[in-house]
């Protein structure tokens, strides 16, 4: 059953389960004491590569070391296609592998569990599970995840997001699968491993973490076991994101973020998320632009066209940013909350509007260079009136979307978007 149906009939919330995890610094040492707990003899590892760095060389000799071998994929894409899934799986498939180990951020994790459920349903395409708990076979290889970035979550989540590229090539499509057979068997998150994020990277990843914080915290599922770390995940990211941007190898700040975004993600594993999310999903199906970023140029216009049935809660959100409440009713409040947002956003260096992205704006920019006819004819953002209406229409159909508190219609999100591509901030704030 899907979200939008869950929510009218019924008052029942579900609570999704997160694996178990090692989280601080030098954390990712233990890899091969724990796969060897875990059983792996023969591993895959998937990442993108992480070019500049050593870090899958270290983890895989680590593994070797321990007496397991390893095989690996290193190339998933920024918003992970479907045949990076696809060749992967393959690959485990030929070698005789038995569990999977993703390096990364949240492509390589959520590249990974579309293997895995891939491979337990003997390498159905990934493309058939879209949606929420569409697996058939609950058991599936165990996977540690070791992240790299402080931003994805998806380490301890049970969503996992796939550009699939068989669809129109002029109507590519980004999809949300829920599923609680997707789920690592071991999260490791080591905030040393972050010192290498470049700054933009950090920046937009940052802003993915604020996305996962604010969007349960408001998102009209209302559940309450995910209101305390939601909150709190704001907090540390309000307090730790500049410093973990601008003075990378400063540990209390990368450590602030490692936390901020690990307990947003057990926020939205059961609080759900909404507009900012499919916004950006929507965003990166048509240009392949990084989901940190979208979210980051989503975020204040998703917060002001949502504010009018939250007050009280974006209220709360000011005080987590530092914003001194004391004599504000709750809309100078929730106001207030907005502005902090933006200023945060202008302090680290994020683009203000998708017309703003160009090939050059950021270290991860594919633009134009993208697997479907789509980014070869667009090689630039637009912002046109076509371009709004089929980013409009991708978000209406976008499993977050039933989650935003604010009703989502053509009508009322189709001028969000129109701001997202070309609005002025400023904009927002008068």
């Amino acid at each position: 059953m899907q979200v939008d149906e869950l929510l009218k009939p019924f008052p029942i919330k579900e609570f999704h389960p997160f694996p178990r995890a090692l989280l601080g610094p030098g954390s990712h040492e233990l890899i091969g004491p724990e796969a060897l707990k875990l059983g792996f003899k023969k591993t895959l590892i998937m990442t993108s590569g992480l070019r500049g760095t050593d870090i899958v060389h270290k983890i895989s000799e680590s593994m070797k070391w321990h007496g397991i071998e390893t095989v690996i994929y290193d190339q998933v894409e920024s918003n992970p296609k479907d045949y990076n899934v696809m060749d992967a799986v393959k690959l485990y498939q030929e070698n005789s592998c038995d569990s999977f180990v993703s390096i990364g951020g949240g492509s390589s994790h959520d590249a990974c569990k579309g293997a895995r459920v891939s491979v337990a349903h003997d390498g159905r395409n990934v493309n058939e599970f879209e949606g929420f708990n569409q697996s058939e076979n609950p058991k599936n290889p165990p996977h540690i995840a070791v992240s790299t970035t402080a931003g994805t979550g998806s380490e301890t989540s049970w969503a996992y997001v796939i550009t699939d590229t068989t669809t129109d090539p002029n109507n590519p499509h980004k999809y949300v699968a829920f599923d609680d057979a997707s789920v690592t068997t071991l999260a490791i998150d080591d905030p040393v491993l972050y010192y290498d994020c470049p700054i933009d990277f950090t920046a937009q990843c940052g802003f993915d973490v604020l996305a996962h914080a604010s969007e349960p915290y408001v998102s009209r599922l209302n559940f309450e076991p995910s209101l305390g770390n939601a909150i709190r995940a704001i907090e540390l990211t309000s307090q730790n994101l500049r410093e973990a941007v601008w003075n990378g190898q400063d540990l209390p700040g990368r450590q602030g973020m490692m936390y901020a975004q690990y307990i947003a993600a057990q926020a939205f594993n059961s609080g759900g998320l909404g507009i900012i999310h499919s916004i950006s999903h929507a965003v990166s199906a048509f240009y392949d632009t990084h989901h940190g970023l979208n979210n980051a140029v989503a975020l204040p216009r998703v917060w002001a066209f949502n504010m009018p049935v939250a007050y009280k809660r974006f209220a709360r959100i000011a005080e987590a940013m530092g914003v001194d409440t004391t004599h504000m009713t709750d809309v100078q409040a929730a106001e207030a909350a907005l502005a902090a947002s933006i200023r945060l956003l202008r302090d680290v260096g994020i683009p203000e509007k998708f017309t703003d992205v160009t090939q050059d704006s950021y270290s991860k920019n594919r633009l134009g260079q993208g697997p479907t006819k789509f980014y070869e004819n667009e090689k630039t953002i637009t912002g046109n009136d076509a371009d709004v209406d089929r980013i409009t229409n991708h978000v209406l159909g976008d499993a977050c979307t039933p989650g935003n508190p604010k009703e989502c219609t053509f009508t009322t999100v189709r001028p969000v978007v129109d701001h997202c591509l070309n609005g002025d901030l400023d904009d927002l704030l008068s």
